[in-house]
């Protein structure tokens, strides 16, 4: 599991390899605070698009930056080590910036992926990986599966009862 964990200029060695052998290379990015169903759901429809899927994970300073100081409820390391436990995702690595055009850049998938409640022209890196002959795929939303929807339930089963 460990070896799934990447830095940015390892990760970019072993994708150019990946695409080298002609297999496809799958990408997303986002926050993965409290792994749910939706997360589980959403990474293994992704993974059946191609080869090799890459998750790129927000660092707790951009979360902080995103969400508020109160985000993440789970340390980086272990939302990584979390996602590179899962048998669909094949390498993992943090990004410290608030988006993750430059890993994007860095790795030029074959596809970009991300979850149904994003539109197309909201997802950062799309026009950059269609320009390189790529795609830009949604998975279907899980709706209710959220970590927003855990945190609520949580306060009101435990706070407020």
């Amino acid at each position: 599991m460990k070896n799934k964990l990447k830095t940015l200029d390892d990760l970019s060695a072993i994708i150019a390899r990946v695409k080298a052998d002609g297999r496809k290379v799958i990408f997303s990015n986002g926050c993965f605070d409290i792994l749910h169903v939706g997360h589980v759901r959403y990474l293994q429809a992704a993974r059946a698009l191609g080869d090799c899927l890459v998750i790129a994970v927000n660092s707790d300073s951009s979360i902080r930056g995103l969400k508020g100081e109160k985000r993440p409820i789970v340390p980086q390391g272990e939302r990584a080590e979390l996602l590179a436990a899962l048998e669909c995702v094949d390498y993992v690595t943090i990004f410290e910036e608030p988006d993750p055009l430059n890993v994007i850049k860095s790795i030029k998938p074959s596809s970009l992926v991300k979850g149904g409640d994003w539109s197309e022209d909201q997802i950062i890196g799309g026009d950059f990986v269609k320009s390189t002959g790529g795609r830009v795929e949604l998975i279907p939303y899980i709706e209710g599966a959220s970590t927003t929807n855990i945190i609520e339930e949580i306060i009101e089963r435990y706070c407020r009862a």
